[in-house]
C-alpha cells in the first residue's frame, strides 16, 4: 500500500479510533515522552515555512497530504503506546476544545470580510496614506489581520499606483494591519483566540496589550509619514495616475454588521456561564461554546447569503486560503499535543532546558526571553503555535497567567503578534498581501529583502518594548 494511499484511509481511522473511545483517558504524561515526539511538530512547521519557498509548485497542490503525513506521524506511534481508545481521547479533546472553534472563528471572520469592499480610489498623498494605515491598524483588532488587510490592501495601492516609490506602503502595511494592529483582541490574530479558548478573558488583551500596542503603532506610523513625505517630494512630477481619483464607497455593507454579530457571540462565550456540559464521546462540551460555534456558522451562511456574488468576486475572494488553514492547523493541533504534553512536565521533561532558558536563577519567569523566544519562533514559524507552545511552558493555567503571571503573558503576546511582522512567513496575512501587491505591479522586496527593512524598522520598535516593558 503506498503512502498517499495510507493518508487518503486517515479518515476512515479516525471513525475507528472514535469506535474505540473508552469512557475515560488518562492524561498523557510528558515526563515519559523523548524529544522525539517533538520532531513531527517542527516537521510541519519548517515544511510550513521552507517549502513554499523551495517547493513552490510541490507545496500546492500536496499541502493537506503534508500535514497529514505529520499527523499520522504521532497518531500512529500513540496508538500503538497508549490504544486506540486513548488516542482517540486525546485527539477528540483537541478537536472539540481547540481546533474547531479556531477554524470555525476564522471561517466566520473570512467569510464576513470578504463580503466588504471598498470601491472608488484617491489620491496616494502621505496624509492619505498613513490615514489609511491607522485605519487599517484599528480594524485589525475586530476584523481580524486577515480581514483588514484584505479589505484594505487593494485601495491603497490603488491609491498610489501612480507613484514611483510605493514598496515601502505595502511593507509599513504589513507591519501594521497585517500584524501589529491584530494585538487588542482575540478577534484580532489568531494566537490570541488560541489564549481565549484556553482560558484568557477577552478584554484582558485589550488592557494588557494595549500600551505596547499604541507605542508600537504610534513609532511606525510616525516613521511610514516622515519616510513617505520625504520620498513625496522626492518624486516632483507624479506620473498620470492610471485609476483616476474618485469617491469611495461602499459594497457589502451587512457584513459590517455581522462582524458586531461575531464579536456579540465571542463575548457571550466568554460571560454566559450556564454551568451546562454536554458529553461527546466522553469528552465536555461547554453550551456556551457550543451557542458560540452554532452563532458563527449562522452568521457566515447569512453573509454569503446577503452578499452579492460580484462583490466577492471583485474582491478577488475564493475559499483556497481558508482551506489550506483548515488542512495545516489540523495537522498542528495534532503534532503539537507530545511538544505541549513535554513542556507541561517543566525541568523534568525533555525540553527542559527551554524551560530553564526562559526562567531566573530562582526559577520565576524570564519575561525578556518570554518576549525574545516567542517573537524570534514567530518570525519563521506560524506564530498561533509558537503562542500555545509558551503559554504552556509558562503555566498553562490561565488564571495565573492573568494575575501573578501577567507580565509573562504579556510577554508571550506581544511576542507572537509584534514578531510575526518580521519575515513574510510569521503570520498568514503577510504573503497574501505580497502576493496581491505583485499581482498589481508593485515590485516587492524577495524574503530577505523584505527582512533588511523588518530587521532595521521592527527590531528597535521591538528593542523599546523590551525595556519599558519587560525589564524591570
Amino acid at each position: 500500500m503506498t503512502c498517499l494511499r495510507l493518508l487518503r484511509l486517515a479518515p476512515a481511522c479516525v471513525l475507528v479510533l472514535l469506535a474505540a473511545l473508552p469512557a475515560e483517558a488518562a492524561a498523557i504524561d510528558g515526563r515519559s515522552l523523548n524529544i522525539l515526539w517533538v520532531l513531527p511538530f517542527a516537521g510541519i512547521l519548517l515544511s510550513i515555512a521552507l517549502m513554499p519557498l523551495f517547493t513552490p509548485q510541490f507545496w500546492h497542490h500536496h499541502y493537506g497530504k503534508v500535514a497529514a503525513f505529520w499527523g499520522l506521524c504521532v497518531v500512529v506511534p500513540f496508538g500503538l503506546q497508549i490504544g486506540a481508545g486513548g488516542t482517540a481521547h486525546v485527539l477528540l479533546e483537541v478537536a472539540l476544545h481547540e481546533y474547531i472553534p479556531f477554524i470555525i472563528l476564522l471561517f466566520a471572520l473570512f467569510t464576513v470580510a470578504g463580503g466588504v469592499r471598498l470601491t472608488g480610489n484617491l489620491h496616494g498623498s502621505p496624509s492619505l496614506n498613513t490615514g489609511m494605515l491607522f485605519i487599517g491598524t484599528v480594524l485589525a483588532s475586530w476584523m481580524g489581520t486577515t480581514g483588514a488587510s484584505m479589505l484594505m490592501i487593494r485601495p491603497l495601492i490603488r491609491a498610489n499606483d501612480n507613484r514611483k516609490h510605493n514598496v515601502h506602503v505595502v511593507v509599513f502595511f504589513i507591519f501594521l494591519v497585517s500584524n501589529i494592529g491584530g494585538a487588542l483582541t482575540p478577534l484580532g490574530d489568531p494566537p490570541l483566540f488560541l489564549g481565549f479558548l484556553k482560558g484568557v478573558d477577552f478584554f484582558w488583551t485589550t488592557k494588557a496589550l494595549f500600551m505596547p500596542t499604541l507605542l508600537v503603532a504610534v513609532v511606525l506610523l510616525g516613521l511610514f509619514y516622515a519616510l513617505d513625505s520625504y520620498l513625496y517630494k522626492k518624486e516632483g512630477i507624479i506620473a498620470p495616475d492610471p485609476t483616476p481619483d474618485s469617491a469611495i464607497g461602499m459594497e457589502g455593507g451587512i457584513n459590517l454588521v455581522l462582524l458586531g454579530a461575531v464579536i456579540l457571540a465571542v463575548l457571550m462565550s466568554g460571560t454566559w456561564k450556564p454551568g451546562v456540559e454536554l458529553s461527546v464521546f466522553g469528552v465536555g462540551v461547554e453550551l456556551q461554546n457550543l451557542a458560540r460555534d452554532i452563532l458563527l456558522l449562522v452568521i457566515a451562511g447569512l453573509s454569503l447569503k446577503l452578499t452579492a456574488q460580484q462583490t466577492r468576486s471583485d474582491n478577488g475572494f475564493t475559499w483556497g486560503p481558508i482551506a489550506e488553514v483548515a488542512k495545516l492547523f489540523a495537522g498542528i493541533f495534532v503534532t503539537i499535543i507530545p511538544a505541549i504534553a513535554i513542556l507541561r512536565a517543566g525541568p523534568d521533561g525533555a525540553l527542559g532546558g527551554l524551560v530553564s532558558l526562559a526562567s531566573n536563577a530562582d526559577g520565576s519567569p524570564n519575561n525578556v526571553m518570554y518576549f525574545w523566544l516567542t517573537g524570534i519562533l514567530s518570525s519563521f514559524l506560524d506564530n498561533a503555535p509558537t503562542y500555545l507552545v509558551f503559554f504552556n511552558m509558562a503555566s498553562g493555567d490561565a488564571q495565573v497567567l492573568m494575575g501573578s503571571l501577567a507580565t509573562t503573558l504579556l510577554a508571550i503576546s506581544a511576542g507572537a503578534v509584534f514578531m510575526g511582522a518580521n519575515s513574510y512567513i510569521g503570520n498568514a496575512p503577510n504573503f497574501m498581501v505580497k502576493a496581491i501587491a505583485e499581482e498589481m505591479n508593485v515590485k516587492m522586496p524577495s524574503f530577505f529583502g523584505y527582512m533588511a527593512w523588518s530587521c532595521a524598522i521592527l527590531l528597535p520598535c521591538f528593542g523599546l518594548v523590551t525595556l519599558l516593558f519587560f525589564m524591570f
